[in-house]
């Protein structure tokens, strides 16, 4: 599948399955893809420019900052240790930084100094090796694994700091969600080269099964995604009304998964073996 990056480069790139059924990859990855998060609208590092589009995803923001902040209270003590892994500007360990012993990283120097200012006692760290093995109770990645290339790695290291029994919250978007399938390759949440896997929820099933560190424990949906990920989907289609579009195919996309689970974004609790 051919898909543009609408969002920046206007570049053109293709989208294969891997090894794993239902786990598909970018290609090619360019060499230098830092340069494809140079722009002062990227989410992760945006600040308050008062647009339209902001200002929906601030308000979707806020019920989902709660919403993940409960996946957590629900599972784990409080006062418990937690990474947010790729904290991006810091809101998520703003937002739960009284309530746990919190840790942000990110690896991109703008978001990272915005993270800084942002939080009071959460601590953004340069390197997750400076955090014990064996110490965290639950590391989220909040729409950031489909950005990690070395996954295998990764997955190795976030086993080693957790403790026993602990959790890793993964959250990506799904590639066989109704709106996924409605827009095709102008489907905001594709965000080529930036997103360099794809997961379809049995894509990620597959993954974490084929891994004996891990146990697949609970899949939530991400409700409010489709709203915005339709709104951005519309106006790369050059959309008239497209807010009202949005709305219009974000609540058919929710509706749908009502019964077949395939919601926009998935979030899958996987605890360490």
């Amino acid at each position: 599948m051919k898909i543009k990056d609408h969002f920046l480069s206007q570049e053109i790139f293709e989208i294969h399955e891997t090894e794993t059924q239902g786990v598909f990859k970018t290609a090619p990855i360019p060499t230098n893809i830092s340069k494809y998060y140079e722009s002062e609208d990227y989410i992760s590092h945006h600040q308050d420019s008062g647009s339209l589009k902001e200002k929906l995803y601030k308000f979707l923001q806020s019920f989902n900052l709660q919403y993940k902040k409960t996946i957590l209270i629900d599972r784990i003590k409080k006062n418990s240790k937690v990474l947010d892994y790729g904290c991006g500007a810091g809101e998520f360990v703003k937002f739960i930084e009284n309530d746990f012993e919190t840790y942000g990283f990110e690896p991109d120097p703008d978001a990272k100094t915005a993270a800084t200012k942002k939080v009071s006692k959460a601590k953004i760290v340069d390197n997750i090796n400076f955090i014990e093995n064996d110490s965290l109770e639950a590391i989220t990645l909040w729409h950031v694994f489909e950005h990690i290339e070395n996954q295998s790695e990764m997955l190795s290291i976030f086993h080693s700091k957790l403790r026993e029994k602990g959790l890793l919250i993964i959250a990506v978007p799904n590639p066989t969600s109704y709106d996924a399938k409605h827009y095709k390759e102008f489907w905001a949440a594709y965000d080529v080269p930036r997103h360099i896997y794809h997961f379809s929820k049995n894509g990620m099933e597959n993954l974490i099964s084929k891994n004996q560190n891990w146990k697949m424990r609970k899949i939530k949906p991400l409700v409010l995604d489709s709203y915005y990920i339709s709104m951005l989907s519309e106006k790369y289609k050059k959309s008239p009304l497209f807010w009202l579009k949005a709305v219009v195919h974000g609540t058919i996309s929710n509706v749908k998964a009502l019964f077949s689970n395939e919601f926009s974004s998935l979030i899958y609790i996987i605890e360490k073996k």
